[in-house]
């Protein structure tokens, strides 16, 4: 029996999973979780990438000892951010999304190539975190003096592992930087900010066998995890989805990008799939209730704070992709500021903070169906959102919609399901 593994990293927790086939069903089994965020640093919000490759290599060995032989593993995190390289030294610290140094960034940028010709010809929503802003962050601030190399978080952790730099497609779409007819970096965008064309080679597709780590095929599978994430829905015909965890990522799978000014209004992104587009948005998800959790019970847990919301009668909602939610100090003031006070127990704030994510989902599946000229039935949530019956119901009211919810690892299954499927396998890049 053949053992594959699975490792998933999210912006708050990583997780190793093992994958086979036994009777012609997909088994799995995790071996390793491990929690995540990101830490202060003088001032400004970072990841640990050293403490990040210690868990995945902690990880490996524990798959190791329970199954033996693994016959490959892949990896997927979140997407935009990146380690920059002078050669085979790391350009430290590496910054997390929600750092706020892009935001004096974000205008020069545009002033170099305004963002409707960055939409015409990437298809990218427009994020302040996007990795675009944070390279020419970096520019202003010399730290691309000297670099080589640009890998995103899932690359330069396979590099870690076996050595080979490979740029895979999908993450590569989440920079704001891949030409959405070619598929490949831009590089007039390059030249136009002025930024290095060696950060921004040939893109590699999920599937490609890039190396070997102790015996281990070290596989590309699509290593954005919402990619991943897609890719691991059982879905029935092609319906919309929502990768439901710390952002909700609403989409339909599209034969190709659609980059026209109705898109680029409703800010919905087009990023690289396993053979497909998605078409999606980002929408804030359960950062929201996972923030006020934090500051207003810290020790309830989650199925009675959906009790607790479901409990409240307060009628209050916001606009949940709002701005100030981003990385707010406090986000039951940034709550409170945005309500006007109508929320009093924390009951209330949770119920807003769900009633105004399915009122998000509502307005996004408009968009969704003005965009693509369809009309949906159904629209299926995986990941940990997909477990709150109470924000399932409301999104359902809202939508109108019938809701698939799926309480499955679908990131991983999808992970697994490129390094297991002969089709989607290629040959290492050379």
């Amino acid at each position: 029996m053949k053992y594959h593994l699975a490792i998933d990293i999210g912006a708050s927790s990583g997780r190793h999973i093992v994958g086979w086939r036994e009777d012609g069903e997909l088994k799995t089994k995790e071996v390793h979780r491990f929690p995540n965020g990101p830490k202060e640093r003088d001032g400004r919000l970072t990841w640990d990438v050293a403490a990040l490759l210690a868990e995945v290599r902690a990880g490996i060995e524990k798959a190791k000892a329970e199954f033996g032989s693994i016959e490959s593993l892949a990896i997927d995190t979140w997407g935009v951010d990146y380690v920059l390289l002078r050669g085979n030294e790391e350009v430290l610290p590496c910054y997390a999304y929600r750092d706020g140094r892009t935001e004096a960034v974000i205008e020069k940028v545009h002033e170099k190539m305004p963002f409707a010709e960055l939409y015409r010809r990437t298809g990218c929503q427009f994020q302040p975190f996007n990795t675009i802003y944070q390279l020419y962050a970096d520019k202003l601030a010399g730290r691309l003096v000297g670099v080589t190399d640009m890998l995103m978080l899932p690359e330069y952790l396979m590099w870690k592992l076996c050595g080979v730099r490979a740029r895979e497609y999908t993450n590569a779409t989440t920079t704001g930087m891949v030409n959405a007819q070619t598929g490949e970096f831009d590089l007039d965008i390059a030249d136009a900010l002025g930024l290095p064309r060696a950060l921004f080679p040939k893109l590699t597709k999920p599937g490609t066998v890039v190396g070997e780590y102790k015996g281990i095929q070290c596989v590309l599978c699509a290593t954005h995890d919402t990619g991943s994430a897609v890719e691991g829905i059982p879905m029935e015909g092609n319906q919309p989805y929502i990768s439901s965890g710390t952002w909700s990522l609403l989409g339909v799978k599209t034969p190709k990008p659609i980059t026209d000014e109705a898109s680029r209004e409703a800010n919905y992104s087009n990023e690289g799939g396993v053979g497909y587009n998605r078409y999606q948005k980002n929408i804030m998800g359960m950062w929201l209730v996972n923030q006020l959790q934090k500051e207003l019970c810290p020790d309830t847990p989650f199925p009675e704070i959906v009790k607790l919301a479901e409990a409240s009668t307060c009628t209050a909602t916001v606009d949940a992709n709002a701005p100030a939610f981003l990385a707010p100090e406090s986000m039951k003031a940034a709550f409170d500021q945005a309500a006007g006070g109508a929320l009093k127990a924390p009951g209330d704030y949770f119920r807003c903070a769900y009633a105004s994510l399915a009122l998000s989902y509502r307005d996004a599946i408009r968009e969704l169906e003005h965009n693509t000229g369809k009309k949906y039935e159904k629209l299926y949530i995986v990941g940990g959102g997909a477990k709150n019956a109470f924000l399932n119901r409301l999104t359902e009211q809202a939508t109108g919609l019938k809701v698939v919810a799926l309480p499955i690892e679908a990131t991983a299954l999808g992970n697994l399901k490129v390094q297991m499927e002969p089709a989607n396998k290629k040959s290492s890049p050379k």
